[in-house]
């Protein structure tokens, strides 16, 4: 790892203090021409001695703000300081996590996965129509049935039609078969130019998607296409595993990767993670934004850096391999709930290097369901599945308790 780093307690509050020092402050400057400040100090104060030893705090109430892309020409001068922050954190994901080379990207911390998957979306729809001369209906997202509901967001705001390829039942797999019939549907339709999502662990089941599948028949057909990976959830946890993972920068076909940090990360809300190849983002350049220093490359504009600063705390706080160690642990405790749901002969679904259970409904009695708010896939009678998510607040003793009572309920149900 390049840089991506383990640092102690002094190291991160020297790092992020000299940050705050190269920003505008405030309290103190006559910063005339920006309309902002420092939160209203009547509620958020900063004289304890607490606060200003907690970095990402300290940071929240100086409140900077990163409009802008980092990575990508000039940004604010006055917060510059903590702008160099989030392209640190942005090499430690994008060159040491998803392999690409130095220099040959952009993105940004944004406010959640669903605004980083609609800037991916954003950039290729624009692309598109500038390269191709494409039409809106002669655009289409492809992924499947089991991607995040910010894609049809996305696409309804964006004016796209998405095709939503079914997967199979058990394994919640993408065939060959349905892709390329999705893709022949489409292009009879008229549709010319695709916007692929590949899912690093859906939110409903965890399940990662083979992004060759799509690219495939794509380059069979010698469809012009961009490859989104959406790896909002599983992208702290996937690539931290024993095997050869593929998914990722190392794989020309992809275009970029979202990551949400305030999932398995737990970071502060929102906080979500965009990168790409260069020369992609300026696809989405607001021209009209003057009077920005640099460039507004993104679907927020205003931003906090806190978030940016919060990442970045906590990566360094475990370094590489103390995450490894960390998601480890996760992956065991997940493995010990399979082991006794197999016992007690409940069907599951499991992506073996996530940390993610759903459970077949049918097998989840609704009371024990209620008591340890299991998530359903819909809320209503046609729900088929429940999830449950091995946060770090879930221990052994918890699935314990919960194996016990569906021990109970077999044992009620069969007298």
């Amino acid at each position: 790892m390049k840089f991506w780093k383990k640092l102690n307690a002094d190291e991160r509050l020297l790092r992020v203090q000299s940050a705050l020092k190269d920003n505008v402050d405030f309290s103190k400057d006559a910063s005339l021409g920006y309309p902002a400040s420092r939160l209203d100090e009547r509620v958020f104060s900063n004289e304890s001695l607490f606060l200003r030893e907690m970095p990402v705090l300290s940071t929240f109430i100086a409140n900077p703000n990163h409009i802008g892309c980092h990575t990508y020409g000039t940004s604010e001068y006055a917060f510059k300081g903590t702008q160099a922050i989030e392209r640190e954190v942005l090499n430690m994901i994008a060159v040491d996590l998803f392999k690409i080379q130095e220099g040959e990207f952009d993105g940004y911390i944004s406010p959640g996965g669903t605004e980083a998957n609609a800037q991916a979306l954003w950039i290729y729809r624009n692309e598109f129509m500038k390269k191709f001369g494409a039409k809106l209906d002669q655009i289409a997202i492809l992924s499947s049935e089991d991607t995040h509901y910010s894609i049809p967001k996305a696409a309804n705001l964006l004016m796209l039609g998405w095709i939503k390829i079914p997967v199979q039942f058990q394994t919640r797999e993408l065939t060959d078969e349905q892709v390329r019939h999705a893709i022949k549907q489409a292009l009879s339709e008229g549709k010319k130019y695709f916007i692929v999502v590949s899912n690093m662990g859906t939110t409903m089941f965890g399940s990662v998607d083979d992004p060759k599948i799509f690219t495939r028949i794509l380059k069979e057909y010698q469809l012009p296409y961009r490859l989104h990976i959406d790896g909002a959830y599983g992208g702290f946890v996937y690539p931290f595993g024993d095997f050869e993972n593929e998914i990722n920068f190392t794989n020309p076909d992809i275009s970029s990767i979202t990551i949400d940090a305030h999932k398995m990360l737990q970071a502060p809300y929102g906080t979500g993670i965009f990168v790409c190849r260069k020369g992609l983002i300026d696809n989405v350049l607001t021209t009209e934004a003057k009077y920005v220093e640099g460039m507004d490359l993104t679907l927020c504009g205003s931003r906090s850096g806190a978030n940016a600063v919060a990442v970045w705390t906590i990566l360094t706080t475990y370094g590489p391999h103390k995450w490894f160690e960390k998601i480890s642990v996760l992956k065991m405790r997940t493995n010990w709930l399979c082991k006794h749901l197999e016992e007690l002969k409940i069907p599951y679904f499991r992506e073996p290097e996530m940390n993610l259970v759903t459970l077949r409904s049918e097998a989840i009695p609704k009371k024990v369901a209620e008591k340890y708010t299991l998530v359903p896939q819909t809320h209503d009678e046609s729900n088929q599945w429940y999830k449950i998510v091995l946060m770090d607040h879930v221990e052994i003793e918890h699935l314990k308790d919960f194996i016990q009572d569906l021990v109970k309920s077999k044992s009620l149900s069969s007298q």
